[in-house]
């Protein structure tokens, strides 16, 4: 079964902490935020390394690991003005950046403890109930998040329903560097995107509701390129890329591949969802695992996503849940030597 041990409190709840150790591949969890910590993966010459940010101990995880590796909701990404109409009702939410909503609110989901509800050798269930009204969200939603990791890599599957009709977008955040979390910053890391269009956006982040190509201009990815050969801005990259692959079978439609061309990891990410939010962590400029400093760029996230403010823009994918349906977001991580 999975090692789970409780590692402290933070409020009132106890935080712990589970691991996964199997095909090859170890991962570290946490209660708080439904949080991918640890990922551990070998290069081309089978040598393993921690290739997520994060922190060693829990008061820094509270102190400065706001969305890292986390499961960010209700609604990941942002929305405008911080409100929404739903059947011709308006809601209005937390704001917590400027006047706009990010990530779910100022106690969003990566700020919760979640239940432990299931688990196994090779896999760990995660359970959070949001009341009506949570950060001003309608309907009371009941919330899963599972890792689990199998012969080809790590699966992240994010469920949901609701008592009334709400909406949702349930997102990972974890910040990858496959040289190795502290091993410097990304931006000659290479990587390929399966986007033939993105969402440009306003100077708040907020897309303008136009739907764009990718050619010439530095969101396309669609070879593979380093992630710094081509920026739109100073701050590079946090946008939406709209992704052009049909569904397959399994649900799933090819996402992205990353490569380091030092150490030779290779990651694969699948979805079933229709866009993905790169971002490249412009932000980062303090301390991470083991003595580590994380510098601008320091990893990128592929948070696969509806597009940011779905809900105040109808031309895009639906977020709408509705009582009796249920919302599935997966993610499919797969770990091949380049």
């Amino acid at each position: 079964m999975a090692s789970i041990t409780t590692i402290g409190r933070i409020g009132d709840a106890d935080v712990q902490q589970a691991t996964l150790n199997a095909h090859g591949l170890k991962v570290v969890l946490l209660t708080w935020g439904a949080r991918l910590a640890e990922l551990w993966v070998p290069d081309a010459k089978g040598a393993q390394a921690d290739i997520v940010l994060g922190h060693d101990s829990l008061q820094d995880w509270e102190a400065y690991g706001t969305y890292l590796g986390a499961t960010c909701g209700r609604y990941g990404n942002r929305i405008a003005g911080g409100s929404f109409t739903l059947d011709g009702q308006s809601y209005a939410l937390d704001r917590n950046e400027g006047t706009k909503t990010l990530h779910g609110g100022t106690r969003g989901f990566d700020l919760r403890t979640w239940d432990i509800a299931d688990h196994s050798d090779t896999h760990v269930t995660f359970a959070l109930t949001s009341p009506d009204g949570d950060m001003g969200f309608p309907g009371t939603l009941q919330a899963r998040t599972t890792y689990r990791i199998d012969a080809q890599g790590l699966t992240i599957e994010m469920t949901a329903t609701t008592d009334a009709p709400t909406i949702v977008n349930l997102v990972n955040h974890a910040y990858f560097n496959l040289a190795g979390q502290g091993a410097g910053d990304i931006m000659a890391q290479h990587l390929q995107i399966e986007a033939d269009h993105y969402t440009p956006v306003d100077g708040q982040l907020i897309p303008t509701g136009e739907i764009l190509t990718v050619e010439d201009t530095a969101f396309d990815f669609r070879q593979p390129r380093p992630i710094g050969a081509k920026l739109p801005g100073p701050n590079a990259f946090d946008h939406n890329l709209c992704l052009s692959a049909p569904l397959d079978a399994n649900g799933l439609r090819p996402c992205l591949s990353a490569t380091d061309p030092v150490s030779g990891r290779r990651m694969t990410l699948s979805t079933t969802e229709p866009g993905v939010q790169l971002y490249t962590g412009a932000h980062f400029d303090g301390s991470g695992k083991q003595g580590a400093r994380y510098p601008r760029f320091a990893g990128f996230a592929a948070e696969t996503q509806r597009f940011p403010d779905s809900p105040n823009n109808p031309q895009f994918p639906s977020a709408r849940l509705d009582p009796e349906q249920t919302y599935r977001h997966v993610m499919r991580f797969d770990f091949t030597p380049a």
